[in-house]
């Protein structure tokens, strides 16, 4: 049997390749946008598996280092090593902000790592593709190459210089944004103290204070000035396990005896993924919606002209005694065609621009799959207005004037 709905094509094909390349560019942005989403839950997980930890200890009634400020006494890692089931652990900070180089900038986050690690300690780069790991307790760093230092570039973070001594790749925060490591020490600095001007006047502000004249106070004040010189806290503590220790009960421990909060890899999953990207997916959710919806009224809205345009050759089919079910095949043929070539369209497009964006977009194949099967099923409803429109063509119309 002929092809109906093929001949319909290749008598108008112009329409259809045209149309299938604008519907494929929507299909396109569909698939960078479901690949943004899977990029950020990737990151995510990224984050945690770069760190090298089982467990993050926090500061109590806090969300953890990634959602929210935490502080923790930096000497707290000596307690946690001493409790049974802890192999080892690590004080951290975090810190996003504009890294400078030279005359620009780059906003990435900052990680503190303690020293005398290496790649296996927890909060460490665990490889590098290129350089060292940081051997000094001042003024080195590892940067990721999303950043686009080089080895031996200079950078400034706060009011010191750093030179790249390593380049590391994938390490990244729970936002996509490149990480840089310094020492510890240093990143406690950039982060917790406060610059000399502000020091300058809070003592200044202190000493003219009546309060503050009476005896014995002087040393008081003393001793509050030394404490804002110098810090004392991390935003966490990176705690790895020996094998087989039960995770939730070494958390279960620290929170009962050392008055902290503690995080286990299934904790810290759900609060990254299920709060700080909760509505950023719900964002994308709504665009997906929004863009199947603008796809279908495309397709039915084509499908449906050239339905018009071929009202009279319908007729002439129905005078010819050919079935409603055909003439409605041939539509719905017409409509999934459509359908196939803006899909091939939308996933070359997707495929090669999802590298050009800044954030990272993960093309997974089970979604390319999920996104051709709602293409096709929405193809087919969108044909079904002008099924509608051709199944009450008269006959008569065929010998009408």
């Amino acid at each position: 049997m002929i092809s109906l709905a093929g001949r319909d094509i290749l008598h108008s094909w112009g329409k259809f390749v045209f149309t299938g390349i604008g519907l494929g560019l929507l299909i396109g942005v569909t698939l960078v946008m479901a690949g943004v989403y899977r990029g950020m839950v990737d990151d995510g997980k990224a984050l945690l598996d770069n760190s090298g930890a089982d467990l993050w200890v926090v500061q109590q009634g806090t969300l953890g280092p990634y959602a929210e400020s935490s502080s923790v006494n930096d000497d707290m890692y000596r307690a946690l090593s001493a409790m049974p089931g802890v192999e080892e652990a690590s004080n951290v900070t975090y810190l996003t902000m504009q890294v400078r180089k030279g005359e620009s900038d780059v906003r990435a986050m900052v990680v503190g790592i303690a020293p005398g690690g290496n790649g296996t300690s927890a909060g460490w780069p665990p490889y590098l593709i290129a350089g060292r790991q940081i051997t000094r307790s001042h003024y080195e760093a590892v940067a990721d190459v999303a950043t686009g230092f080089a080895l031996g570039d200079r950078l400034t973070i706060r009011r010191n210089q750093y030179t790249v001594v390593g380049l590391t790749r994938r390490m990244v925060s729970s936002s996509g944004d490149p990480m840089v490591f310094i020492p510890l020490k240093d990143a406690q600095e950039s982060q917790f103290l406060r610059d000399n001007d502000a020091i300058h006047q809070s003592r200044r502000r202190t000493a003219e204070n009546p309060a503050f004249n009476r005896p014995g106070v002087p040393d008081l004040l003393e001793s509050v000035n030394a404490s804002q010189a110098t810090n004392n806290f991390v935003n966490a503590v990176l705690v790895r396990l020996d094998p087989g220790v039960d995770p939730d009960q070494v958390a279960g421990d620290i929170e009962k005896w050392k008055r902290l909060t503690a995080y286990t890899r299934l904790d810290m999953e759900k609060i990254l993924i299920g709060k700080l990207i909760a509505t950023s997916a719900k964002q994308i959710g709504m665009f997906l919606v929004i863009l199947a919806i603008v796809s279908a009224a495309i397709v039915a809205f084509i499908i449906y002209t050239l339905t018009m345009d071929k009202i009279r050759e319908i007729a002439v089919l129905k005078l010819i005694g050919t079935k409603n079910s055909t003439i409605a095949w041939m539509i719905m043929q017409q409509s999934l065609v459509l359908g196939v070539i803006g899909f091939v369209v939308g996933k070359i497009t997707a495929t090669f621009a999802a590298p050009l964006f800044p954030k990272y977009v993960l093309l997974l194949p089970v979604d390319a799959a999920m996104g051709f099967g709602s293409v096709l099923v929405i193809c087919a409803l969108a044909s079904l207005i002008a099924i509608r429109m051709a199944l009450k063509v008269d006959p008569a119309e065929a010998i009408g004037g």
